[in-house]
């Protein structure tokens, strides 16, 4: 593994900048409450009451069955039991790198968001790299390898794994008896995400483990749910591995997740597209001006790399003059957890932020690495 710092710990830096420099680093949306979603957010007194009139259970099947929904996962294990609230996304990682036999080889895409590396890594797991490459070449591992770790849609590229490739990732994980995991963080935020992947891998017979979240799609403050949801045939000990970690997730948070996915449904997503393609057009336009480029044109998550030509400053570099600037962005180095020196052309900015901020840090970007270019 790197010995960079790694992605989270630079986005600490950046949350906790005693100078209030702007912060483009992590994925979390942090934005502005639109009225909508303020008017629910007013609601959360109410929704203290409501957590000691209801029970647990109803409160939770009620936030599942309507997150899943917004998202087109109508056939997740809704009620089953399979369907575990964590506090984070991250926590459900490291529940799943706990439950995984330690010595397991697992195959995890490449480039992706370093922590899911190092917690599998700390779990006594070891590590080999799948490429976009050889996921969209439909090249799966095969033994060894125990699990296959798919990011739907991955962070930091954008990429959506097809509805034809995950069918087929899935019919050959059953054959060879490996376990599927699809960290699906981003998928509220993409339409193309969002084919019902419960019912492709239920259909293949594999065996799966599917953590979705809610913290990427609304400005609530890391008031947020981390589902961590697995298929009957599992015999890994997830429930053991989450009863070592949480009793369960606040009710109200729940009621929260419910009241906002129903918002999502119901123009919610629609606007937060409206805004992340118009920051994505600003970074656009900004770096062009210095003769830079979007690395992937076509991703609708709301993070975005720029490629940086292989004549001039890396993003290290870039990523150090511009907390000079006061700016805070992520070098891609640690997203190649397997050969950071293939991250080292791209710099990620996070586009869920009021425009103002992503124009004014996409300009200082461009200012910084043409000042770079002509110093070099």
């Amino acid at each position: 593994m790197s010995e960079l710092a790694n992605l989270t710990t630079m986005e600490v830096d950046a949350l906790t900048d005693l100078d209030g420099g702007l912060n483009l680093t992590d994925g979390h949306a942090r934005l502005l409450l639109s009225e909508e979603q303020a008017t629910i957010v007013a609601q959360i007194p109410d929704m203290f009451v409501e957590a000691t009139r209801r029970s647990f259970p109803s409160i939770e099947t009620e936030a599942h069955t309507t997150f899943l929904a917004a998202i087109g996962q109508h056939s997740a294990p809704v009620g089953t039991g399979r369907i575990l609230s964590c506090y984070s996304s991250t926590l459900a990682t490291d529940i799943v790198a706990r439950a995984l036999p330690a010595g397991t080889t697992v195959a995890l895409l490449h480039p992706t968001f370093d922590n899911i590396a190092d917690l599998f890594v700390t779990r006594g797991l070891n590590l080999v790299p799948m490429s976009e490459s050889a996921l969209l070449d439909q090249d799966w591992p095969g033994p060894p390898v125990g699990a296959i770790v798919v990011t739907h849609p991955n962070n930091p590229t954008g990429l959506v794994t097809p509805e034809g490739h995950l069918r087929s990732l899935a019919e050959h994980a059953a054959r060879h008896g490996q376990t599927i995991i699809i960290d699906a963080s981003f998928r509220g935020q993409v339409r193309d995400a969002q084919y019902d992947s419960y019912a492709v891998l239920d259909a293949a017979g594999a065996d799966w483990i599917t953590i979705e979240d809610t913290g990427k799609l609304w400005p609530t403050h890391e008031l947020k749910i981390g589902l961590l949801a697995y298929s009957e045939r599992t015999r890994l000990p997830i429930e053991r591995a989450f009863s070592e970690s949480l009793l369960a997730a606040s009710p109200v948070v729940l009621q929260l997740v419910t009241a906002l996915a129903t918002d999502w449904v119901n123009g919610g997503y629609d606007r937060a597209r409206a805004l992340v393609e118009r920051n994505r057009r600003t970074v656009r336009e900004a770096i062009g001006t210095v003769g830079l480029r979007l690395a992937d044109p076509t991703s609708q998550i709301s993070v975005a790399r720029i490629e940086l030509p292989p004549n001039g400053p890396d993003s290290s570099l870039l990523y150090k003059e511009m907390l000079v600037r006061g700016v805070h962005v992520l070098p891609c180095a640690p997203f190649h957890w397997a050969d950071p020196a293939g991250g080292l052309p791209f710099i990620r900015v996070s586009l869920a932020r009021p425009f103002d901020t992503v124009r004014t840090a996409a300009r200082t970007l461009a200012q910084a690495y043409r000042e770079l270019s002509a110093a070099s």
